[in-house]
């Protein structure tokens, strides 16, 4: 069934594939990104089922924009893909508050931005679904990702507790947390370093930001795998609230769920103690 996909981030990488997949199987697609003509010509030109506009997440005006003119072309709005996305990296005290809160800003609010534009359409409609592209970094902290997963821990929440708000309304919710893939996240457009310089973390950062910098392109699988198999999770009757994807992804997510069991476990004693105490 041919469905109106609004996409964020289409200029480059897995917004691409999404969009482009989007395209071939049928489906009407508002392509979006900070500029349209990169989109356009990501997508290789124009096609009949194709809207793409200018999209600024961190712009609550542009948002509002951007989805009126999905609206205007294809009168509904059935699946928000929230895939743009940046990556700051670095140790937190080399961050500046400045890049903490940039990476805050298009992480976290921007898919709040975009969906809570996209919302009201979607109630009216009494049916919508909401996509927001997370990480297994949103699960797992790692090191020189301390900004990006609190950004991704974040949308972890947001979307986890968004789900009972709209549900009611027939608006289904989807976290997705991929492993590596080979996206365009550590490009120098989407990728930023620490702009402060801390002697004791100075050779850390000298080779960890080495390491990530040879990871670039170097990523197992393709992103259009993973848009084929989130174009297959948009088709289902009752699609999941998280779809762990990618070889990496889930023994990792396996991982984190047994050792939070595991620490929930060994806490028992104390922790059912104190409860019992404040009840007394």
């Amino acid at each position: 069934m041919s469905k109106v996909i609004f996409v964020t981030g289409a200029g480059c990488g897995l917004g691409t594939d999404i969009a482009r997949q989007a395209l071939t199987a049928g489906h009407q697609v508002a392509a979006t990104g900070c500029r349209p003509e990169n989109v356009l010509k990501a997508l290789g030109g124009e096609y009949e089922n194709l809207l793409v506009t200018a999209l600024d997440i961190t712009s609550t005006h542009a948002t509002q924009a951007a989805v009126d003119a999905a609206v205007t072309r294809f009168g509904r709005i059935d699946v928000l893909i929230n895939n743009a996305a940046t990556f700051q990296a670095g140790y937190f005290e080399e961050i500046s508050d400045a890049q903490m809160r940039a990476q805050m800003e298009t992480n976290l609010f921007g898919p709040m931005n975009i969906t809570r534009a996209v919302l009201p359409v979607m109630r009216e409609q009494r049916a919508g679904h909401i996509v927001t592209v997370s990480s297994i970094a949103g699960l797992v902290g790692q090191e020189f990702c301390v900004a990006y997963a609190a950004s991704k821990f974040g949308i972890e929440g947001w979307m986890e507790s968004l789900r009972y708000d709209v549900e009611p309304y027939g608006i289904r919710t989807t976290i997705v947390e991929p492993g590596f893939f080979r996206t365009e996240l550590l490009v120098d457009s989407s990728t930023s370093w620490a702009e402060l310089s801390v002697d004791d973390y100075a050779e850390r950062t000298k080779t960890t930001k080495a390491m990530w910098q040879s990871m670039n392109g170097q990523q197992a699988v393709h992103p259009a795998k993973l848009a084929d198999a989130l174009l297959r999770v948009i088709e289902l009757d009752t699609p999941p609230l998280r779809f762990v994807a990618g070889y990496d992804a889930i023994p990792t997510a396996e991982a984190k769920g047994a050792g939070i069991t595991a620490q929930a476990t060994a806490s028992r004693t104390l922790g059912t103690g104190l409860a019992h105490a404040d009840a007394a």
